[in-house]
């Protein structure tokens, strides 16, 4: 067992190393620079088409849900525990300065999430049930010009994906719930799993209907409650507020300058800062992995590129608002690099909570613990789906979509109520494989991505001058 766990954590550190990251941040880099920063140029009409009535509606063209309905679906599964836990591991290894890795590899993620789910909605079919069916696995079925290949990529990408639904979707998150509860409120781990699992398996059956409805109430509580949370922290705390900032910007290109490297019990360099920062944050916001584009394909809309636009945002709340409060909050507690009663560096969802509670009081552990609930809980949700329709593609059709939604939703009370080692480092690595097969299709189509874009911007000029 212990040799199985070695092999799977190198592993795990090979596929999330600097050639993956690489990759992702590459593949971002290249996109934003072929389509000349026009993502970067539109994030605002994409922010007001976001908070449009327009995007609450079921009018304008085909689909199933909203384009906002899709869109916190997506969030529900990417505003997660990496948002609380990750944010402090980085930070716990790199120093403060990871937070600005965090930035700008999700200001690259603009471009990659833009035109997975562009593509994603352009590419899209309707199953049998009359339901939307994307997703990186179809896009490469219909756009690729070598079948053969679109084909085994599809193939691969929705493989992996199954297997990180159960995993980075499921158990770590059920476990995250019940570990939480249990250290925060005394709740045995059985009784979590139980409620969890039972709550699940009430919105699931009802399918991407049933769970975007949830999530359009939850996400936004949600992420609302954490960043006001933050906030007061951050305000209670004001005057080391810029001494926060100034640690969190000069630690990330010159950390020598800030007591030759160290930080409490935290050794600092440029390439931990650099390489903490973009995993977790790449993590975080899954730009680049292809999970959000299978539900950005369930979405009416009258163009890929009106949602591709609407569904990038989704980078932009998890890293630039969400990780930026959790950062900003570590970063100006004090907490970072000090170490617990046994000597231990404070590292994850401890550091959090210290630094919450340092600014706020012992009310600030709870209030960190009940965000991570909400967060794991939507996890599981928005994971769900993306795990279903992927299986759905294995299957080729629907039939067996209710098997996957019952064994879905019994992992759950597993993960909530075993110790889990390896399945952490397994859900790291099926991630890293989504990704992969993602990326590839990315580049490859680029130039469609270019063209598409370039008309629908005469759209947005067009819209802009009424």
């Amino acid at each position: 067992m212990q040799q199985l766990e070695s092999v799977i954590n190198a592993v795990d550190d090979f596929v999330w190393g600097p050639v993956m990251l690489v990759l992702l941040v590459g593949t971002g880099v290249f996109l934003t620079f072929r389509l000349k920063f026009i993502t970067w140029r539109n994030l605002g009409y994409a922010l007001k088409s976001v908070l449009s009535k327009e995007a609450r509606t079921t009018s304008k063209g085909k689909g199933d849900v909203s384009p906002f309905a899709a869109l916190m679906t997506a969030l529900a599964a990417t505003i997660g525990t990496g948002n609380i836990v990750g944010v402090a591991t980085a930070m716990a290894a790199g120093g403060p300065g990871a937070l600005v890795w965090m930035w700008i590899s999700a200001l690259f993620g603009l471009t990659t999430k833009y035109a997975e789910c562009m593509l994603a909605t352009k590419y899209r079919e309707t199953n049998a049930k009359g339901e939307m069916a994307g997703g990186p696995m179809y896009t490469m079925k219909h756009a690729f010009k070598n079948k053969n290949a679109g084909a085994f990529l599809g193939f691969l990408f929705a493989l992996f994906a199954v297997l990180a639904s159960f995993g980075i979707g499921n158990m770590t998150q059920a476990n995250s719930i019940s570990s939480t509860v249990q250290e925060a409120f005394s709740v045995p781990t059985a009784v979590s799993g139980a409620v969890v699992t039972l709550l699940t398996l009430v919105i699931v059956v009802g399918g991407i209907k049933s769970i975007s409805k949830v999530s359009t109430v939850v996400v936004p509580v949600m992420a609302v409650f954490y960043v006001i949370a933050g906030l007061v922290a951050i305000i209670f705390n004001i005057q080391n507020v810029p001494h926060g900032l100034y640690l969190i910007f000069i630690m990330a290109f010159n950390p020598q300058a800030v007591g030759g490297g160290i930080l409490g019990a935290i050794t600092v360099t440029v390439m931990n800062s650099m390489r903490y920062g973009v995993a977790r944050g790449c993590f975080s916001n899954e730009a680049g992995l292809g999970s959000a584009a299978i539900t950005a394909a369930a979405s009416v809309t009258d163009d890929p590129a009106r949602q591709g636009y609407i569904s990038m945002t989704g980078t932009f709340f998890d890293t630039i608002v969400v990780c930026t409060i959790t950062g900003l909050t570590i970063a100006s507690s004090g907490m970072l690099g000090t170490t617990d009663a046994g000597g231990n560096v404070l590292n994850g969802a401890a550091l959090t909570m210290a630094a919450f509670t340092e600014l706020i009081g012992p009310i600030g552990k709870y209030l960190v613990s009940i965000g991570i609930v909400l967060f794991a809980f939507s996890t599981i949700l928005g994971w769900e789906y993306y795990g279903e329709k992927s299986f759905e593609y294995l299957m080729k059709g629907h039939k067996y979509n209710l098997i996957y939604r019952l064994v879905f939703t019994a992992i759950i009370f597993v993960g909530a109520t075993t110790q889990l080692t390896l399945v952490w480092s397994f859900s790291d690595i099926m991630n890293a494989l989504m990704a992969i097969p993602n990326l590839i299709s990315l580049i490859l189509l680029s130039g469609v991505i270019v063209k598409e874009t370039k008309r629908y911007q005469e759209t947005i000029r067009a819209e802009k001058g009424k």
